[in-house]
């Protein structure tokens, strides 16, 4: 007689870019497992890699592509799915601003960190009085590729090989041009012909795109010193 299947809770979620609604189930101990392994390895991309594959067996949702997601969708989502297995409070290890040295444990609650998204952030971008820019955001795979492949040439040609794998189409009021059926030397040619404002205008997005954040007030024991901090990125809660 076959051992009994261990049933398993469903969660639902939003995600932050588009507000679809998906539902996640918490890892499994083979799940866990893999991420020990990756932690172990203290290999970002080997860890960022498994991240990837627990979210993929964890969405139930049929139809979400995790390749193709935004980094701060893949962040939110494995930390709701990380809160649901292990436990809905995070322990961070927080430095004290006023002195640099001193460090905190602080308890954070899963549900309280957010995707934070800025009122000046737009993925339009108008280089001139004719020509516009529908930008998209950096997948997961994209951000990989971008920090540690280490057959790129320079930190300059990753800036603009991401940017490059970014855009979405370039369109005026009478032609559209959709990113993906241009080839990538020819948007690398048209990012060199920018200035300077309109290339900021390109820095601009990334800096203000979404992103995992969630500030919290630190006491210093030792000074009393009481600081604000800003956590920001999944690495910072898991420090």
């Amino acid at each position: 007689m076959p051992l009994p299947k261990i049933s398993t809770p469903t969660y639902e979620l939003e995600l932050p870019s588009t507000g679809q609604k998906i539902k996640y189930r918490p890892f499994l101990v083979k799940e866990e497992k893999l991420l020990v392994l990756a932690l172990e390895s203290e290999d970002t991309k080997q860890i960022t890699n498994a991240i990837k594959v627990v979210i993929k067996n964890c969405i139930e949702t049929k139809g979400i592509k995790v390749e193709s997601l935004p980094t701060f969708d893949i962040e939110y989502l494995f930390l709701n799915i990380r809160g649901k297995s292990v436990g809905e409070e995070i322990e961070v290890n927080i430095i004290c601003p006023d002195d640099e040295e001193t460090t905190v444990p602080i308890s954070i609650n899963v549900d309280d960190i957010k995707v934070q998204k800025s009122s000046d952030h737009s993925n339009k971008i108008k280089l001139d009085d004719s020509i516009m820019m529908e930008m998209k955001y950096p997948s997961l795979d994209q951000f990989i590729k971008s920090n540690f492949d280490i057959s790129s040439n320079s930190t300059i040609d990753q800036s603009f090989e991401l940017i490059a794998s970014c855009i979405g189409k370039i369109f005026t009021e009478d032609e559209v041009w959709v990113a993906e059926d241009v080839t990538k030397k020819e948007l690398m040619e048209f990012l060199d012909q920018m200035n300077t404002s309109q290339f900021k205008e390109i820095e601009k997005f990334f800096e203000t795109m979404p992103k995992l954040s969630h500030k919290i007030k630190v006491l210093n024991p030792n000074t009393k010193v009481e600081s604000e901090v800003v956590l920001e990125g999944l690495s910072s809660f898991f420090a």
